[in-house]
């Protein structure tokens, strides 16, 4: 009976494993190196996800002008600003639950799965800047000297700035096609949630 019950246990557990998408590793650091602002796939499914999953959330736009100053993955279609406010209590626990699913550990052990499943590569939100080469640990991002001199947009106080992965972007990595869904948040993280509350 043993013997039976632990075969007919392989039979199920087998397919399953032999069926399960890989993950994909931590995306390298892919900055913008051409024009081209029109938003691709990925993030337009990211960007539609994020403003359904969390209602009355915004959008603050894929595209940017080739002709605005600086690199920027906004100009390849591939980044996406995320409209949440830091002066909303409803609106950081937001932000507090995306970062907890984006670095949650999944089932089977994968250090922030949701995040490298959907290709992000970085993103930036409060004063601080989670990037996949870094493994997501939250690091302080300040983009003006003088502090006082920054607005909320620069702060990144006003949005949550994602840049994806040119898989990423293009909607090529397991989350954009539907070989794996969100799990829930499990609590176990390795990104930090520093300054979002």
């Amino acid at each position: 009976g043993r013997v039976v019950a632990l075969a007919a246990a392989l039979v199920v557990l087998v397919p399953v494993a032999a069926t399960a998408v890989p993950i994909e590793g931590f995306a390298p650091y892919q900055p913008q190196t051409n024009c081209s602002p029109n938003a691709k796939p990925g993030t337009l499914k990211l960007s539609t996800w994020l403003q359904k999953t969390y209602p009355g959330s915004g959008s603050l736009g894929i595209s940017r002008s080739c002709n605005d100053g600086g690199v920027s993955e906004h100009k390849e279609g591939r980044a996406f600003d995320w409209a949440v406010s830091v002066y909303s209590a409803r609106d950081r626990a937001y932000v507090a639950d995306l970062l907890a699913k984006l670095f949650a550990t999944d089932a089977e052990g994968n250090a922030d799965a949701l995040a490298r499943r959907m290709g992000i590569m970085y993103l930036i939100w409060n004063d601080h800047i989670y990037s996949s080469y870094y493994g997501f640990r939250a690091r302080g991002y300040l983009p003006c000297k003088v502090l006082s001199t920054c607005g909320d947009t620069l702060r990144h106080r006003n949005h949550v700035h994602i840049s994806l992965s040119r898989a990423g972007g293009n909607g090529t990595t397991s989350w954009y096609t539907g070989s794996t869904t969100v799990p829930p948040t499990t609590g176990t993280t390795t990104g930090t949630t520093t300054g979002t509350t």
